[in-house]
């Protein structure tokens, strides 16, 4: 890759990494859908404006459907579960957690017919995986969390669900008008019940602070970023930020908030990469399909 391109990945990898510390620290102060709603509130903001001047926004109309299903998906629900479950789970934790999507994504591939190729390196490394989210949770989700744990990975559903919507009704689609509209029917669904559980003290600067950068920096400037880095790299390299962001988050949540750096971490970490290599990595004969950067859409805005 280029020095640009270079640049831009450890950008992506950095930035959709540190969510999970941001939301924890705003739930603090902040209810769920209050935190949703200011998040989607800014990054719509910055984007609808942008995708308008593009002529982003006029090509969407005729797909309303499926852009309401991926904004359920991809944003609504699964937000609002994350800022939900962090109340009880560690930011580092719930990253690991998340790191169980590519494997959804390649179980609904199956399941739906959208990967035909599906020999038993696949199989065991979703084997292999899916032992270490169970290492994950059976080791340091406690039997109170479980219900939390579970809404991580209904979050993991919701984001492997996104790609494929994308990628079966929204092909051809501009990206950032979708991200925008994504962003901005959320923010009037959820602004009665956000409005209205704000705190009635003004919240600490720090929470402050992570609403901020979650809306500008880890939604708006993350998506224009991706979309750079898909232009500048190709869609296939630009989808290796799935395996560094949840190391992120864990490395992020043991120095910046002190959470637990357990064996139960390192052991489910450790066997979810493995898994990921083997149940995602294409055989030497598979062709890969060329994919132009306006029919990719970000899937992993954390």
């Amino acid at each position: 890759m280029s020095r640009r391109g270079w640049a831009l990945f450890a950008a992506m990898c950095l930035i959709w990494g540190i969510p999970y510390l941001l939301i924890k620290i705003a739930v603090s102060d902040l209810s769920p859908v209050t935190l949703v709603f200011l998040r989607t509130a800014i990054g719509a903001l910055i984007l609808l404006p942008l995708a308008a001047a593009r002529g982003s926004l006029s090509p969407l109309l005729r797909y309303w459907k499926p852009i309401l299903a991926y904004t359920v998906v991809e944003v609504a629900l699964p937000w609002l579960l994350l800022a939900h479950a962090e109340l009880r789970l560690s930011s580092s934790l719930t990253g690991l957690l998340v790191a169980a999507v590519p494997f959804v994504g390649v179980v609904l591939g199956l399941l739906t017919g959208a990967d035909e190729r599906f020999g038993a390196r696949r199989l065991v490394g979703l084997a292999v995986g899916f032992l270490g989210v169970a290492a994950l949770v059976g080791l340091n989700v406690s039997t109170s969390d479980l219900v939390a744990a579970g809404e991580v990975g209904l979050v993991a559903i919701c984001y492997a669900l996104g790609p494929l919507i994308v990628s079966r009704r929204l092909s051809g689609v501009p990206g950032l008008g979708v991200v925008a509209v994504s962003l901005a029917l959320p923010a009037i669904v959820y602004a009665p019940l956000g409005l209205a559980q704000l705190p009635a003290a003004f919240p600490p600067t720090r929470v402050l602070v992570a609403v901020a950068i979650l809306g500008v920096v880890c939604t708006a400037l993350a998506f224009m970023l991706f979309f750079a880095l898909i232009a500048e790299v190709g869609p296939i390299r630009a989808t290796v930020i799935t395996y560094v962001n949840p190391a992120v988050a864990l490395a992020l949540g043991i120095t910046l908030l002190g959470e637990p750096f357990t064996v139960g971490a390192v052991v489910g970490f450790a066997l979810i990469l493995v898994g990921l290599f083997l149940a995602t990595r294409r055989g030497p004969r598979a062709k890969v399909p060329i994919v132009e950067p306006a029919d990719v859409h970000p899937v992993e805005a954390r």
